[in-house]
């Protein structure tokens, strides 16, 4: 009789510890998953960032060109590209998504103060630019929306019971999702000034 309740306590032993083991490689995958998701995120930034640097290149050569505006862009990238990311700290990813936008933002008024510059359009240079950074963005968009589906798949592994037993013992925790932006909620403003 003490031999059998001795199997039965040691097959459960044997269960648990499977078990507990099993789980535990499942949140490391998991956050693995999130970490290299995240990478592709950067990459797809750095990617940006690198054409940003050749057109600012570009608009550089050519001395009639608003320097302010140019300027501001400079400013916006050298802070978009000094922030570290925590993927792990909601506060550290928020800023990192705003100094991206700020960029992004600036950027965007750089393009359009080209249309006094009719030279600097017609440019090869610039030509290529504008498709890349067409490109470019798409990535952006996919590997936040990868990157948000791998936070979820992490989330419900660290949430959902039994998991969060373990997740609790071995300190993993909930990751903040990629969000949008402030405002991208409502549709813009645009308006044609036709004559």
């Amino acid at each position: 009789m003490k031999r059998t309740g001795l199997l039965i306590g040691l097959g459960i032993v044997l269960i648990l510890g499977f078990w507990g083991c099993n789980g535990y490689n499942g949140l490391v995958t998991a956050d693995q998953d999130v970490k290299k998701v995240w990478s592709n995120v950067e990459t797809n930034y750095q990617r940006r960032t690198d054409l940003y640097s050749s057109i600012i290149k570009t608009v550089e050569a050519s001395a009639n060109f608003e320097k302010s505006t140019l300027q501001a862009v400079v400013e916006a990238r050298a802070k978009a590209t000094s922030i570290n990311v925590d993927i792990n700290d909601p506060a550290s990813l928020e800023a990192y998504q705003k100094a991206q936008a700020n960029l992004q933002g600036s950027f965007s008024r750089l393009i359009a103060s080209f249309e006094a510059y009719p030279d600097l359009k017609t440019t090869a240079a610039f030509r290529d630019f504008q498709t890349q950074i067409e490109g470019t963005e798409n990535r952006i968009n996919v590997a936040r929306q990868d990157y948000n589906k791998s936070i979820e798949g992490y989330n419900l592994k660290v949430k959902r019971f039994p998991k969060s037993i373990l997740a609790g013992i071995f300190g993993f925790k909930e990751k903040p999702f990629y969000k949008a932006d402030a405002g991208s909620e409502k549709a813009p403003d645009i308006k044609f000034d036709i004559k």
